[in-house]
């Protein structure tokens, strides 16, 4: 890779951009099996279960939640998918480059956004499109 027109983070930078993304990985895998039991009832019933009241207070809600929790559960699927997307690109060295510039995407935009393929301007510009 010798090409002089080639802009890239250095090994040291992608390796702390693994770690971080490798920690959001594992949070959110731990959130998807959180959800995933929640909306499909495979957690351990306890005396909330019983009540009348709460039954009662449930049922119509238990419905939405279930909606909301699948919704969740497929958008935070969806993060997964990019931030191991985002592991290749850091193994094959193409991590952090701008997909529409060719241009370093900042660091603190990484750090916010780690599976990022697009810098600021250029999402913004997408997004008016």
């Amino acid at each position: 890779m010798s090409d002089n027109n080639f802009t890239r983070y250095s090994d040291v930078d992608l390796e702390e951009f693994k770690e971080l993304i490798l920690i959001k990985l594992e949070k959110s895998r731990l959130d998807l099996q959180t959800l995933t039991e929640s909306f499909s009832n495979t957690g351990n019933n306890d005396t909330m279960d019983t009540s009348p009241t709460f039954k009662i207070l449930e049922e119509g809600h238990a419905v939405m939640s279930k909606e909301e929790n699948s919704r969740l559960a497929a958008r935070l699927h969806k993060y997964i998918q990019n931030l191991e997307a985002a592991l290749i690109r850091i193994e094959n060295k193409t991590y952090g480059v701008c997909r529409e510039t060719g241009k370093l995407i900042p660091k603190e935009r990484l750090r916010a956004v780690p599976h990022a393929t697009l810098s600021f301007e250029a999402k913004v510009s997408q997004n008016k499109k």
